[in-house]
């Protein structure tokens, strides 16, 4: 049974779930940034999902991309799975300006965090929802 890591559960704000992924925005205004999760037990590696799965993950994360163009039109958009300390496996996307203070370092330990206002929270996540629409499903435990 899928159960979310409890760092990314901590780190982050649950937007809604797709067909694979659940979607998570990590709360630090700095770094417009997203997470896919998907929703598999014990998966820490993208080539350990079945063939559709990987699939999946892929026009998610295609989808995603786009989403985060539209809504934040970065200067570059960094994709990756990582995982060096969260083994579960997860593909952040992340909108980075030239302006953004670690510009052109990657953010992981490098950019300052600076939770979302209540307010600010409320308008991406509707952005968000707006924007992904149809895509998005009720969130489930898969």
């Amino acid at each position: 049974m899928f159960e979310l890591d409890a760092v990314l559960q901590k780190d982050s704000i649950l937007i809604g779930d797709l067909k694979l992924c659940q979607v998570r925005l990590i709360n630090n205004r700095n770094a417009p940034w997203v997470i896919l999760v998907p929703k598999r037990a014990y998966v820490e590696e993208i080539h350990q999902l079945d063939h559709s799965d990987r699939i999946q993950l892929m026009a998610e994360s295609c989808l995603m991309a786009e989403t985060m163009q539209d809504l934040f039109s970065p200067d570059k958009l960094n994709v990756a799975a990582i995982g060096n300390k969260v083994r579960q496996l997860h593909l952040h996307h992340v909108a980075r300006f030239e302006a953004d203070e670690c510009w052109p370092e990657p953010v992981w330990g490098k950019i300052s965090s600076k939770h979302y206002s209540d307010q600010e929270l409320a308008d991406i996540l509707q952005k968000f929802k707006r924007l992904l629409g149809d895509e998005l499903i009720e969130p489930c435990n898969g």
